[in-house]
């Protein structure tokens, strides 16, 4: 949604954004893993995916997300990789079906932009991570949020490839909500 930046200012008073929201199936949870010497890497979108967010009244900071993804629903344009990711050297979907994350810490850092911080859960292995968040779009039903993170692979037991292909992933989700 280029172009169609919206600033918490702009909105008539954060008190109308407050509010808990689901997050809906327009979102693209979007990810790419880099290969070194220029190759062309890994991109993909997950399509299966839940989660909500409550905006606090009062308090940014004591505001919260939970998400869910499913690693089964992971899409490249190529069933070889994607079954690949799916296997036991990536995601392991056979022993764990979901990847979740559960903020622990919202701070906002501009009149538009927060930082996230949470606990990510993947193949059994939780671990803190954080993520920018921009606001997009906003009104009385619905907002719209980019965010984005950099999560390193090793730690979750998933960096098999490297160094051909980086230990980060870098994920670029557009997050729908709507208000409950």
């Amino acid at each position: 949604m280029p172009g169609a930046s919206l600033t918490f200012a702009a909105a008539p008073d954060l008190a109308d954004a407050a509010g808990n929201y689901g997050i809906t199936s327009a979102s693209r949870i979007h990810f790419t893993v880099a290969q070194t010497g220029g190759g062309g890497g890994i991109a993909g979108d997950f399509g299966k995916f839940s989660g909500s967010f409550r905006i606090d009244r009062n308090d940014v900071g004591r505001s919260t997300v939970e998400f869910t993804l499913y690693p089964a629903s992971v899409k490249t344009g190529e069933k070889r990789v994607e079954d690949f990711l799916k296997s036991s050297a990536v995601f392991d979907t056979a022993n764990y079906s979901t990847v979740t994350f559960r903020s622990t810490n919202v701070k906002q850092t501009g009149p538009d932009t927060a930082a996230v911080e949470g606990t990510l859960t993947a193949r059994g292995t939780s671990r803190k991570e954080r993520f920018s968040v921009t606001l997009l779009d906003w009104n009385r039903g619905s907002i719209a949020f980019n965010i984005r993170g950099n999560i390193h692979r090793s730690p979750y037991g998933m960096d098999v490839g490297t160094p051909i292909y980086s230990n980060v992933v870098e994920f670029d989700m557009n997050i729908k909500g709507q208000r409950r």
